[in-house]
């Protein structure tokens, strides 16, 4: 085994969240590595419906999922194409001058074409980004929100409707859009870059939940138990938020960045702006 294998071993690393905190005078946050086993869910299109494999219970119908966004005490957010214009890991592959190469397999796995947690280790093998590269990146690329976005969050957190953001993206990268969002960062659930002590990259976090497919239904289940929530909605463009309904209670697919078709053709509410949800927040006053 070489020094730098050892290093990792022994957990002798470093994540860019942590960098992050450390350059903001901000304490770093716990994993969550010891939440549950969920199963993975993989939606199906049934009579205008969507149903889980081998499972009897459905995603709620159009009227259900509005109710339900009218009562929610707790909403996440998926992050990259949904509360953010563009795809965090496509953005820094671009920066790393590997655009193409990486966002190829962004989109196989989106589409459900490649499980989660081999496509999220296939791009950082072609990128193998330094520390330094994630300070650099951070520092020149502050987040694009999407539209509209940060009057939902608002509207929700007036309701005293808890908000997450639970992403397959990574910590160090997210924090920024929680910061801008008034989201606290103990509601960022996402991955964590590991470097050795020199900067070089030295993987990612493989326990955290939001490494692997089913994950972000994990996340769900887990603080459905720890916080009581009764109605969650879980937001986002992609197969994998999909998933996670259940144990979300309902599913509403964004299209307002970019269309993802197999969520577009299963999901029950599927809007191309924020400005409906605020709206449909607004029509329970």
């Amino acid at each position: 085994m070489t020094e730098k294998a050892s290093a990792v071993a022994n957990g002798e690393v470093m994540d860019a969240f942590t960098w992050w905190h450390r350059y903001n005078r901000v304490t770093p946050l716990p994993g969550y590595a010891n939440v549950p086993q969920l199963l993975t869910y993989s939606p199906q299109k049934e009579s205008g419906r969507v149903q889980e494999k081998g499972s009897s219970r459905q995603l709620p119908s159009l009227e259900e999922c509005r109710t339900i966004w009218r009562s929610t005490d707790a909403v996440c957010f998926d992050v990259d194409s949904t509360v953010i214009m563009d795809e965090g890991l496509d953005q820094l592959a671009s920066f790393c001058g590997k655009e193409e190469e990486v966002k190829n397999l962004t989109v196989e796995a989106m589409q459900g074409g490649m499980d989660f947690r081999t496509a999220l280790r296939a791009r950082l093998k072609l990128l193998k980004p330094r520390l330094e590269t994630i300070q650099n990146f951070t520092r020149a690329n502050p987040p694009k929100l999407t539209k509209d976005v940060d009057q939902l969050v608002s509207a929700l957190q007036a309701r005293d409707v808890d908000v997450y953001l639970v992403s397959g993206g990574f910590r160090s990268l997210i924090a920024p859009v929680a910061k801008m969002l008034n989201i606290p960062l103990e509601n960022i659930f996402a991955n964590r870059l590991k470097f050795f002590f020199d900067g070089e990259y030295g993987g990612f976090d493989e326990a955290q939940l939001t490494s692997k497919s089913g994950g972000k239904a994990e996340v769900i289940s887990y603080l459905k138990k720890r916080e009581g929530y009764s109605n969650v909605v879980m937001i986002g463009d992609g197969v994998t938020d999909m998933e996670a309904c259940p144990p979300a209670d309902a599913f509403i697919g964004f299209g307002g960045n970019v269309v993802r078709d197999a969520v577009k053709k299963s999901a029950t509410w599927f809007v191309y702006d924020f400005a409906t949800l605020i709206r449909e927040l607004e029509s329970d006053e």
